[in-house]
């Protein structure tokens, strides 16, 4: 290396750090070097025409040539701006920025490897919080912070400053070779050893590409190719278990049925086009993705869900009728989810058929149809439904927006033992519909007095405090003696008739089963009726 190479070095200066926190789109200026740390929110950022996803613990740089958008998501974006220059130090003489020869860039553009980001976001919570400090040393003290930050991003990016892979290309690189080569025998230290880069670097550089440590994420394509075998192809168990890289079919089974629910074969056998699926008040979920239940549960307090239409479809009671009854179904799967316990355990289940339960909550009822989609050879039919179901929700959240502008509204299931108010926009069969998706402003009791529960019996003093302008009710008639016990309840109270919703007759009863269900076509319904009564 010649004396003038030597002598001839970039240092960098930062010129401004700003924190900003919005959901407005805004485009970097280009002046400098910019660099971007997201502390929360989520959005997408676009550099030279390439996207990227925004999130926290993402950091990227882009260089003043380099066109770069910052497009925040739903939920806003919150971030830290770090605009910095160039200066090139030449024969200890140090230049302004401009005149630096042309094309000096920071050795390290796009998407920059920043973990563990609680180290790093300490050092620029720190630069922040001193940028205006003007006296003594704090000034020299912050372009230390900024230096150390540097070093930072420069260590956890590998040969990058060097002009050669940084340590996220290359561990991106040994991923591809996973992806490629899936049925190698890979161990993490192998994994490492291709990458050049030590064990325990390696593992956290390839979590944070993929959210995965290196062998989850190696068995997790493993088990995507098997799956497709299995639909594919006739081949035995134990040739697709050594053709994706398993040792013998035992260890594959379990390995699939840990992550699927499911063994392989039964995997298999649920993708035939004649499955025959009982699944206890999950009828809507399958419908929603086209399969017909071998039989439709109902309740003796409850009735049938009736808005299913499943006229021709023989009915299970699950109050009254024993499991042995299913029998004559032969049923090959039986699904439920966690609240099925209450009727009857798993084990009792799987004596009849395989049994599988939802981990999800109800709440969470996009994911439900996803892993029953998955299940069934189901996922581009619920893609689908799922997007039909947003683009109605939010067409519904248009029409409501104006005429219901500052009105409340609460939900209520009505017994002849209590009366229920059901919770906000997180819990529950109607929150998340009515608050969330949309829009509807919930009155005060109700996020008041429900917290994290679904629903809250109400005392009669908090009855006459609900002044909502509309009530959405449910009768439930489990808990009638007679016939319309549930609503005779109402008829002479003085309490509900003095609500201000009872007397300007925007009380609007609904199907208990349609509004007391977690299903995509159930949420329809609860749509329909609200747009009926509001819109």
């Amino acid at each position: 290396m010649s004396d003038k190479a030597v002598r001839l070095a970039l240092t960098y200066q930062m010129t401004d750090i700003r924190y900003r926190a919005g959901a407005s789109d805004w485009q970097l200026d280009g002046g400098d070097h910019t660099m971007l740390l997201v502390t929360g929110g989520d959005g997408r950022i676009v550099i030279d025409g390439a996207g990227f996803k925004l999130e926290r613990g993402k950091c990227f740089i882009a260089a003043p040539d380099m066109t770069c958008s910052v497009l925040p998501g739903r939920n806003g974006l919150t971030l830290y701006e770090l605009a910095f220059e160039l200066r090139r130090n030449a024969e200890g003489q140090l230049l302004s920025s401009e005149a630096s020869p042309a094309g000096d860039r920071f050795p390290i553009l796009g998407e920059a490897a920043c973990a563990p980001f609680s180290q790093c976001i300490e050092l620029v919570e720190a630069i922040y919080d001193k940028r205006h400090a003007g006296d003594g040393l704090e000034p020299f003290y912050n372009h230390v912070r900024f230096l150390e930050l540097l070093r930072f991003i420069f260590q956890q990016n590998g040969s990058a400053a060097a002009g050669g892979k940084s340590l996220r290309q290359q561990v991106e690189s040994s991923i591809e070779q996973v992806r490629r080569h899936y049925s190698e025998p890979w161990t993490v230290e192998r994994l490492a050893a291709a990458a050049d880069v030590p064990r325990g670097q390696y593992t956290r550089m390839f979590k944070a590409i993929t959210g995965q440590i290196p062998l989850d994420y190696l068995n997790g394509i493993r088990l995507d190719r098997a799956k497709q075998l299995l639909l594919m192809t006739d081949d035995r168990l134990f040739e697709i278990a050594q053709h994706v890289g398993y040792a013998n079919e035992y260890y594959f089974g379990r390995r699939f049925k840990q992550s699927v629910g499911i063994s392989p074969g039964q995997y298999r056998r649920n993708h035939r086009d004649n499955v025959r699926v009982v699944a206890p008040f999950l009828e809507d979920f399958l419908l929603a993705l086209g399969i017909t239940p071998v039989v439709q549960c109902s309740h003796a307090g409850w009735g049938k869900q009736d808005y299913l239409g499943l006229d021709e479809v023989p009915v299970f009671d699950l109050a009254a009728d024993s499991l042995e009854t299913l029998s004559p179904h032969r049923p090959d799967l039986i699904m439920t989810d966690g609240g099925f316990d209450r009727w009857m355990t798993s084990d009792r289940c799987n004596r009849l058929a395989p049994t599988y339960q939802l981990p999800h909550r109800g709440e969470d009822w996009r994911s439900m149809l996803r892993t029953m989609a998955e299940l069934f050879g189901k996922t581009e039919a619920a893609r689908s439904v799922i997007a039909a179901y947003e683009d109605k929700a939010s067409a519904a959240r248009a029409l409501l927006s104006r005429p219901l502008r500052g009105q409340t509204v609460a939900c209520l299931r009505i017994s002849a033992a209590e009366i229920c108010l059901y919770a906000g926009p997180e819990h529950g069969y109607t929150g998340p519909i009515l608050y969330g998706d949309l829009g509807l402003r919930p009155h005060p009791l109700v996020l008041q007095l429900t917290g994290h529960a679904r629903r809250i019996p109400l005392t009669r003093e908090w009855l006459a405090r609900l002044d909502t302008d509309h009530l959405f009710v449910a009768f439930d008639k489990s808990e009638s003696a007679v016939e319309g016990q549930e609503r005779e309840r109402l008829r002479d109270d003085p309490v509900w008739r003095a609500l201000p919703a009872v007397r300007n007759r925007c009380v609007y009863e609904v199907d208990f089963f349609s509004w007391m269900n977690y299903g995509v076509i159930s949420h329809g319904r609860k749509i329909d009726d609200v747009l009926r009564v509001l819109a």
